[in-house]
């Protein structure tokens, strides 16, 4: 048996971990740059307001009915996302963190009979030791403990945030309520195409046959749909520690960049961040990407993104940072096109190799290991100091291109400045 355990209206539900008073009422998250809404609380959802919308056209909604605005604050979102899958880590045995806010785990083990009352304690505990109430979908596979999880948060109260798919009945009911869009694993195009062929629930397609879904269904990917729906587990517990094999640091800027100095601060500033990336992983890159999203039509309120890019390899595979951005400047120098309006830019890590397996090259010195152990200390003091207390003269002092948040909440759980005070 699987379960997955997904957070109710995450980004919203830890702005009020610190503000008890906005709790039943209604409080909306932006996403970068204070763009669109990208977290609800069910008070939010009830007057209206969509999900993934643009802030500027919801303005007058959230005026009026006196909802609570907050700009994005991911380092409080990481640090409460740690706390809540430390917490499943205690109890339980095997722990996939799926996203910030998902994780599944692995109920063998557990009796049957008691698998709704461990959902249930796992839902309680959460909440009891983080602050953050969770919904809990429990069922044979992956994709049903998904189906089960919707189920409880749409049902909160007739649930208690908690469902079990445990017997064939069970199942059948739950997908035959299941619209087929709203399966984990099939997007738009393939809900286009199941409707045209008459299938719109999840227990239709679960009822299709091996054969169809391979001809039908994308391949190796439709069986597996298929074999999920019918309580076969497919899908792997995964390892969290599994190396990326890729590695990208992208932003949109605060506000326009115009000038090749700011690009190449913003890009050297990524360029640091996706090698720290790298080395927490000890792992290399052999070839380094640069690309920019520009808006060069006329008029206020034209929009029509352009985006543009290029990439270099490197003759040796490396993680240092300044080895990094040295690449980088050059790139991003090509790219750079005078008069243009820069909205966004951002680095990619590719060739990723382990950093004790790297393929060195005859005719060049290999970094020496005091420059491994100086990124080790720099890595070192930026997390426990934060805020790139060191960082590349490149980087720049200034970072006027930086995110725009207007409307942050405190960082309550980071930093010592920025404590939470009970008067």
């Amino acid at each position: 048996m699987k379960a997955i355990i997904d957070c109710n209206s995450f980004y919203a539900a830890c702005e009020r971990l610190f503000k008890p008073s906005l709790l039943g009422k209604p409080v909306v998250v932006l996403s970068n740059n204070d763009g669109c809404i990208v977290s609800r609380t069910d008070e939010a959802k009830a007057l209206g307001i969509k999900m993934a919308g643009p802030y500027y056209e919801a303005k007058e909604i959230l005026k009026q009915h006196q909802v609570a605005v907050f700009s994005s604050n991911y380092h409080l979102y990481g640090d409460i996302s740690w706390r809540v899958m430390e917490t499943l880590r205690r109890l339980c045995q095997d722990v996939e963190v799926y996203s910030v806010d998902e994780a599944f785990v692995d109920l063998e083990g557990i009796p049957v009979e008691e698998m709704w009352a461990f959902g249930l304690h796992l839902r309680n505990t959460v909440e009891q030791w983080t602050g953050i109430p969770v919904s809990v979908g429990i069922a044979p596979s992956k994709t049903l403990a998904k189906v089960a999880n919707h189920i409880a948060k749409k049902n909160k109260v007739a649930t208690q945030c908690t469902v079990a798919l445990l017997t064939p009945e069970q199942i059948r009911h739950a997908l035959e309520n299941t619209p087929v869009g709203e399966l984990w694993g099939v997007g738009s195009r393939s809900t286009e195409k199941l409707r045209y062929l008459g299938i719109d629930t999840g227990w239709k397609l679960r009822n299709m046959s091996r054969e169809w879904a391979q001809k039908n269904l994308g391949g190796v990917v439709g069986v597996r749909l298929i074999r999920e729906l019918n309580g076969e587990p497919c899908i792997d517990m995964k390892d969290p520690l599994e190396k990326k094999k890729m590695i990208a640091t992208t932003r949109m800027f605060g506000k326009p960049v115009y000038t090749l100095p700011e690009l190449k601060e913003a890009v050297a500033t990524y360029t640091a961040r996706a090698a720290e990336k790298l080395r927490r992983q000890f792992c290399a890159a052999r070839v380094i990407s640069v690309f920019v999203v520009t808006n060069d039509t006329g008029g206020a309120y034209n929009y029509d993104p352009r985006s543009r890019g290029t990439y270099t390899t490197l003759p040796m595979a490396s993680s240092l940072s300044h080895v990094l951005i040295a690449h980088a400047m050059p790139l991003i120098e090509q790219l750079y096109r005078e008069g243009s309006k820069y909205l966004k830019a951002g680095v990619m890590l590719s060739g990723i190799v382990p950093d004790n397996a790297i393929q060195c090259n005859l005719f060049e010195d290999p970094a020496g290991r005091h420059l491994h152990e100086l990124m080790k200390a720099v890595d070192n003091v930026n997390f426990s100091m934060r805020n790139d207390m060191v960082k590349f003269a490149a980087s720049g002092t200034r970072r006027n291109w930086k995110m725009r948040q207007e409307m942050r909440s405190k960082r309550f759980t980071t930093r010592w400045e920025e404590l939470y005070e009970v008067k």
